[in-house]
């Protein structure tokens, strides 16, 4: 069936409602619209499903919601689990609430229990629920820091992270059997409740996973000599960070915690910032305003879903502030742990430190410096969470900290998803530390670069919506996979990492060997002078992404390598485009 005899029989049927109907009819001689929501079905992938709100196949509704949940139950029901539930939690996105009930009340007409937050939760409190309320998966209904017209609907497994082989593609292959919409299941909310399938959840969930976190306090004597001294500036951007960072910080003893009164309440319109996205300069202007007013030791900010963690630190000679990446706030906190443990000995023989392969290579450093093991894992931190759980079954293996360059890390095993509640704590716990040391974060972040090297770190993003954006990111990496570069600007590409053909390339020798990771649409390009470059599709935006890694011998000289890099990279791709 085309896209438009999709469209008609939506309008037709019966199965859709009266406001469904509406919407569409409005579209009607839009055939461009209308193409784009009916061309394919919204595609349930490894991360579960995001897209636009709205009516269609390939849109965010109550109808798509209840296919993949659906597909959901049925693999829950083919592996043998279903006595054990689903925990489901939701963020602040529009529609996010009516979702999450949409997912539970089709899990209890399949006989499945759901646990459903009474409110907005993080996404790592659903991932530490899920090993709490020991279920078998989770659901959670949000779309990161995407722009306010997208949801989402990520699915965790037992282990509390997001879904790996073999669970995602048997619910992805589950997903795609439900073709008929009239066998999709529901239940009335009232009828759910009465059976027992339909279970609130909420501040049980919430004490027990603060608890885990605070457990993770190192030095809680630094709080106490500096609890008065210290002030920190926070804001959630209108997502769900606010409550339970809040809370943290005050019972670990922070006193001086100020949040940005105009992104403080939930608002899935996010009107202050548009793009919640703790990434970008306008996600802080409000609250850099409020630090400066406040003199301000650093300033942090949470995503909706309050998974990555955004900080500015102030520059105590300047009186600046400076923003921190993901790649510096995750080593600085992975810094920190280390060097506290280490002092404790508290560092096992096994231990390791986790990163993503498009995360600073810095971190390598600290590791070894640790003495500790470095594994790489693919984009994505349910990678990481699945080597936390290798290590338990194994018996092999201490995790000591996992980290990834959007924003992301993890300090604890507690969850399986990254953590910026946690992320918030550790920083203000690292801050108390140094400045019982006269220094600031960002003196802690010089030092680590006198200590490490001077690792720069940049992440280009082209976006390209759209069927035609899709089919044109997919030949840029056809070109860069079949006509590989030899050189990019002034650096000579040494090994070529295909992870979708599972082979690494020596250039020199031709030497091939295997990534040793499960297979992505990855291309990662070694350079001379510690420098590298990556290229792969976001699995969640319609963009394709370019990470740059260089390192320098002073902060300013890193920096003008990576700019040439970037520059270099963006050239090589505006001549690939142009073909």
């Amino acid at each position: 069936m085309g896209y438009k005899e999709t469209y008609e029989a939506w309008l037709s049927d019966p199965y859709f409602d009266a406001d469904t109907k509406k919407e569409l009819e409005a579209l009607r001689g839009n055939e461009k619209e209308i193409e784009e929501r009916f061309y394919k079905d919204l595609e349930f992938g490894t991360a579960g499903l995001r897209g636009v709100i709205g009516a269609g196949t390939n849109r965010m509704n109550l109808y798509t919601v209840r296919k993949a949940t659906q597909g959901l139950a049925n693999y829950i029901q083919s592996v043998g689990t279903a006595d054990q539930g689903v925990a489901i939690a939701y963020d602040s996105r529009h529609f996010s609430p009516e979702f999450a009930d949409a997912a539970a009340l089709c899990l209890a007409a399949n006989g499945i229990k759901a646990y459903v937050f009474e409110s907005l939760r993080p996404t790592p409190e659903l991932s530490y629920a899920v090993r709490k309320l020991h279920c078998t998966a989770g659901i959670n209904v949000t779309a990161s820091h995407n722009p306010s017209e997208y949801n989402g609907y990520k699915v965790y497994w037992a282990d509390g992270a997001q879904i790996t082989p073999p669970h995602d593609t048997g619910i992805m292959a589950e997903v795609r059997k439900v073709t008929d919409w009239g066998s999709v299941k529901t239940m009335e909310l009232s009828e759910a409740k009465e059976k027992g399938l339909y279970q609130v959840i909420g501040e049980d969930v919430d004490a027990s996973y603060l608890e885990e976190i605070k457990k993770l306090v190192l030095r809680q004597d630094c709080i106490d000599q500096m609890a008065d001294q210290l002030t920190i500036v926070y804001t959630p951007l209108h997502g769900t960070g606010n409550i339970p960072v809040r809370r943290v910080l005050k019972e670990i003893g922070f006193r001086n915690v100020f949040v940005v009164p105009e992104q403080e309440k939930p608002d899935g319109d996010f009107p202050t910032v548009g793009y919640p996205n703790p990434e970008t300069e306008k996600a802080f202007e409000l609250g850099v305003k409020l630090g400066r007013e406040k003199n301000a030791d650093l300033i942090l900010a949470t995503d909706p879903d309050a998974d990555r963690l955004g900080v500015y630190v102030k520059d105590a000679k300047t009186g600046e502030y400076h923003p921190l990446t993901g790649n510096m706030s995750g080593c600085l906190i992975g810094e920190y742990i280390l060097s506290q443990k280490k002092e404790k000995g508290q560092i096992p023989q096994d231990g390791a430190y986790i990163r993503s392969i498009v995360t600073t290579t810095m971190a390598d450093a600290i590791a070894k410096a640790y003495g500790i093991r470095l594994i790489e894992v693919l984009t994505g931190f349910k990678y990481i969470g699945q080597q936390i759980l290798q290590f338990e079954e194994s018996g092999k293996g201490s995790y000591l900290f996992g980290m990834e360059e959007s924003y992301g890390c993890l300090p604890g095993t507690y969850a399986r998803d990254k953590d910026a509640v946690a992320a918030s704590m550790f920083l203000c716990e690292a801050a108390a530390y140094y400045k019982t040391k006269g220094m600031t974060l960002w003196d802690a972040m010089l030092s680590m670069y006198e200590k490490y090297g001077y690792y720069q770190d940049h992440v280009e993003s082209m976006e390209l919506k759209g069927m035609e954006g899709l089919a044109k990111i997919q030949e840029i990496m056809n070109v860069l996979r079949q006509e590989a570069p030899k050189t990019i600007g002034d650096y000579q590409v040494t090994v070529i990492r295909d992870y979708e053909k599972d082979c690494v390339t020596e250039l020199a020798t031709g030497k091939t060997t295997t990534t040793g990771l499960p297979k992505a649409n990855v291309l990662y390009y070694e350079l001379t002078d510690a420098a590298w470059v990556c290229v792969r599709p976001s699995g969640t935006e319609p963009k394709i992404k370019f990470y740059i890694g260089t390192r320098g011998n002073s902060f300013e000289d890193a920096k003008n390598r990576s700019s040439a890099l970037t520059n270099d990279v963006l050239a090589m791709i505006e001549e690939v485009k142009s073909r």
